[in-house]
């Protein structure tokens, strides 16, 4: 059963020159990790992301921060969401307004880009 949806898109010019405060309050510290050395056409997909995934949950970034949502990526590369603080709560209510009992949930994400916009699309589903 699906429970959210949600895409963004981004400019990648936009993250050209991002500033360490910019940096701290909207990535972890495993997604400045991952982003180190790496072009910023890569923030940019991150950032539209955790965008997509706001809207996923149905709130956008109401009641958490951009940092709550992280985008990790398994062995392969494929993207992978975790949930911290504020940001889990709303996935859990969520899910609990959609279904009678509490269900886990997953998190599909793709992202992909050109060197002019950064685009991703989240999908929230029943396990």
């Amino acid at each position: 059963m699906i429970i959210g949806v949600g895409t963004d898109i981004v400019k990648v010019a936009r993250f050209e020159e991002m500033t360490t405060c910019f940096m701290e309050r909207v990535f972890t510290l495993n997604e400045r990790a991952y982003l180190y050395g790496k072009s910023h056409i890569s923030a940019a997909g991150l950032f539209a992301a955790k965008e997509a995934v706001a809207k996923a949950l149905g709130t956008g970034f109401r009641g958490f921060w951009p940092d709550m949502i992280e985008i990790t990526h398994d062995v392969l590369g494929k993207p992978e969401v975790k949930l911290h603080g504020e940001a889990a709560c709303a996935a859990m209510k969520q899910t609990k307004s959609k279904c009678r009992f509490y269900r886990r949930y997953v998190i599909e994400l793709s992202i992909s880009h050109t060197d002019e916009n950064a685009v991703a699309f989240a999908v929230i589903c029943l396990k």
